[in-house]
């Protein structure tokens, strides 16, 4: 004789209706494990796999019809320009783990945000964000940076940051920048053409390394004075061989 079914109680019946709320929170939980992976697996390959156009890039690319971008590996740039950019916008590059707090902190006193950003800071950016000052890019900034930090080496962050830094309207990467500049290849550039190339990191549209203004021969003395520093005390110890 077969077996009655047993009948669920009222109770047992309303546990196992759908519940919208709990499916909606149970994948939205999966979605965002899946894409911390596929993040994490994307910093993790650009370890040795060079970046494409970071959206910056792409939108200038589509504004001006083309941009100028040849990517060169750093033992191909001149040790001096790796340190002049670090002089420039990072001099505690080799310190910090991604957020120099001292230059936040001396920024916050100041009411101003200029130097706070740190050369990791400005690779996730360039590489993986936009440009803006939102606090949704804030936000995910705050969590790529350390990442990057963890996974690349020094060296490598500095890499990506040169061949990706824009130093002239259209104008990205170090190979690019030193050609336009100068008609030389990033192994040939002087101390001085090297400190130039950094001064105008900062506002690269407004200014220029092959006829720099007053303010900008002044800027790229600082550096220079900045780089042999930094090389002396050893803060460029970590992307130097």
């Amino acid at each position: 004789m077969a077996k009655k079914t047993k009948k669920p109680t009222p109770r047992q019946a309303l546990t196992t209706r759908f519940h919208p709320l709990r499916f909606l929170r149970r994948w939205t939980i999966r979605m965002v494990l899946v894409l911390a992976a596929l993040v994490s697996l994307t910093v993790f390959a650009h370890r040795v796999i060079n970046p494409t156009f970071g959206h910056y890039m792409r939108t200038e690319d589509r504004r001006l019809g083309d941009v100028d971008h040849h990517w060169v590996p750093l033992e191909n740039i001149a040790t001096v320009m790796a340190r002049s950019a670090v002089a420039a916008e990072d001099a505690n590059f080799c310190t910090h783990w991604g957020f120099d707090l001292n230059a936040i902190r001396a920024a916050l006193d100041e009411g101003s945000g200029r130097g706070a950003s740190t050369i990791s800071q400005q690779v996730v950016k360039n590489v993986y964000l936009w440009h803006g000052h939102s606090w949704l890019r804030k936000a995910l900034e705050a969590v790529l940076t350390p990442m990057v930090e963890a996974m690349w080496s020094k060296r490598r962050i500095v890499e990506v940051y040169l061949n990706v830094a824009e130093f002239d309207e259209g104008v990205f990467g170090i190979e690019a920048a030193s050609r336009h500049y100068f008609s030389i290849g990033p192994e040939a550039l002087s101390a001085v053409q090297a400190a130039r190339l950094a001064a105008v990191l900062p506002s690269p549209k407004t200014r220029s390394a092959s006829k720099p203004s007053d303010r900008t021969r002044r800027r790229a003395a600082q550096i220079l004075d900045g780089a042999a520093t930094i090389r002396a005390d050893g803060r460029a110890a970590c992307f130097e061989d």
